[in-house]
């Protein structure tokens, strides 16, 4: 299949490697990415959509009509571009006066949107396009022995009724699937379906609390499971979970479990180079490449 491939902003800018490890594997597993030349930040939550609802359409609508200009659906790794797209297509499409106010400012550049582009998040295309069982029978480095417990983007949850894809939003279960289909173990815990704390406004405005909140994560982590590696799939919470572990670790606590993007991991079990695909990180990943 062809998809549009909407990076959004802290993707290329800040975390590279988890572009480089989209390009290699989802090629590879048959879906063919597809450039949107323009497209512009999508726009976050704490921006446009909590000041300005034309100013948050009309980007939405911008950024959906390059891929229906190519007959193309999007693809988006991080939760909150996920989310601020898909709701920004449903209030287009369920509004006729935001339909109409989108089109009108788009007009000038020669754009407009008519709703043919669906937003879809790239775990949702990984289970249901692409399938578990020809993810496994890629691999070329199983994860057989090892241990990890996974993330859900907050922003792909709730609320269920318009961004949901993933059963119900208190039991998800595909990014889980998607990692034992590498061959790991997942391990569940009481505080796996919490958000990860580095949500915008939470972290940006209560950023003591929002550490606070990630240490219960952690903890829970360290004393239910038997945890290797933390697989995520939001740009968001890879950063977070990742660099709030060393402003955590103080005197004799210390939290040091790698985290890493689902299509990292996934590489490495591919058989990809870990330079390419996973070397930016705060918390060391070579106590798990070197297994893998």
């Amino acid at each position: 299949m062809e998809i549009g491939l909407f990076l959004g902003c802290n993707t290329p800018a800040l975390r590279p490697d988890v572009e480089r490890a989209i390009r290699l594997t989802m090629p590879d597993l048959g879906v063919d990415l597809v450039d949107l030349e323009g497209y512009v930040c999508c726009p976050a939550f704490g921006t446009f959509p909590s000041t300005d609802t034309d100013s948050h359409l009309a980007t939405s609508g911008w950024n959906l009509s390059l891929a229906e200009a190519k007959g193309l659906d999007l693809m988006v790794e991080c939760g909150s571009c996920y989310s601020s797209l898909q709701m920004g297509r449903e209030h287009i499409l369920h509004n006729e006066q935001h339909k109409a106010r989108v089109n009108e400012l788009l007009a000038p550049s020669g754009r407009s949107y008519h709703g043919k582009t669906q937003v879809r998040h790239i775990t949702d295309i990984l289970y249901n396009e692409v399938g578990v069982e020809k993810i496994a029978g890629s691999i070329k480095k199983p994860l057989a022995g090892m241990h990890a417990v996974v993330q859900y983007p907050c922003h792909t949850l709730f609320p269920h009724e318009l961004v949901g894809f993933d059963g119900p939003p208190a039991r998800p279960h595909i990014l889980k699937d998607l990692v034992e289909a590498l061959g790991a173990t997942v391990d569940h815990y009481s505080r796996e379906y919490q958000c990860c704390g580095g949500a915008g406004g939470f972290h940006n405005h209560a950023p003591e609390e929002a550490l606070e909140w990630t240490r219960t994560r952690f903890d829970a982590i360290k004393n239910e499971t038997q945890a290797d590696f933390i697989v995520v799939s939001c740009i968001t919470c890879l950063m977070h979970m990742d660099n709030s572990q060393k402003q955590l670790s103080q005197g004799d606590t210390e939290y040091s479990i790698p985290v890493f993007d689902y299509n990292q991991i996934l590489a490495l079990a591919m058989g990809f180079d870990p330079k390419e695909v996973a070397p930016i990180c705060t918390v060391p990943r070579e106590p798990v490449i070197s297994r893998v």
